[in-house]
């Protein structure tokens, strides 16, 4: 059996890493006894300027891309069914205001480094109290919710937000990936080498991974 090294680039607030996450997880699946995989979440902030308290969802995406409210509640609907293909909830009625998520980076780094068997399981209770619960993601609380969700230690966790513990880190990574040629996410690295962009369904992650650890072998 092939094993593959994934980096997994995306953003907390971005609900399409959320579905390409699912994908690839269930395409892994599919793969079982064919392929494994280690795979490790990287940094990339979306709104990296986005001030604590947020910005009403609607207007954010107004300003930054010009949709409008009808043309956003059609793509959130679109997500929502294609979450529910592969088994991730969105709340139907879109997340409301979207968050500054560079401390939810800095303690994935921090899962990363002291845990990294449970670095994915916080990547994911965080892309749930976002996308599901609508949760406020520059909470501290709701943060460290998530940590207690993926069974990490709170209190080490809490020490991590009362810090600057691990900024450096996360900006350096973020500059890495930038400056290699990542400009959307979620972007999927293997190897090193081979990277699948967006939010792909689970059979072009198959097909892919497929290919590459045949390659490999």
């Amino acid at each position: 059996m092939v094993t593959l090294k994934i980096d997994f680039v995306s953003d907390i607030s971005c609900p399409w890493c959320a579905i390409g996450l699912a994908a690839l997880e269930r395409a892994l699946a599919n793969l079982a006894g064919e392929v494994s995989a280690t795979i490790q979440t990287q940094p990339f902030e979306l709104n990296p300027h986005m001030e604590p308290e947020g910005e009403d969802i609607t207007e954010h995406l107004s300003r930054k891309y010009g949709s409008t409210a009808v043309e956003q509640a059609q793509i959130r609907e679109r997500i929502r069914q294609r979450g529910a293909e592969v088994g991730f909830e969105f709340n139907a009625d879109g997340r409301g205001r979207i968050y500054n998520t560079f401390n939810a980076h800095r303690l994935l780094h921090w899962a990363g480094e002291t845990a990294p068997a449970q670095q994915m399981a916080l990547k994911k209770a965080l892309l749930v109290a976002c996308h599901r619960d609508r949760a406020d993601m520059s909470s501290p609380e709701v943060l460290l919710g998530a940590v207690a969700r993926a069974g990490l230690d709170t209190q080490a966790a809490r020490q991590v937000l009362d810090s600057d513990a691990h900024a450096q880190d996360v900006r350096e990574q973020e500059a890495f990936y930038t400056s290699h040629g990542i400009r959307s996410v979620p972007a999927v690295i293997i190897n090193d080498r081979h990277l699948i962009s967006g939010g792909q369904p689970v059979e072009v992650f198959e097909q892919a991974l497929r290919q590459i650890a045949a390659d490999q072998a």
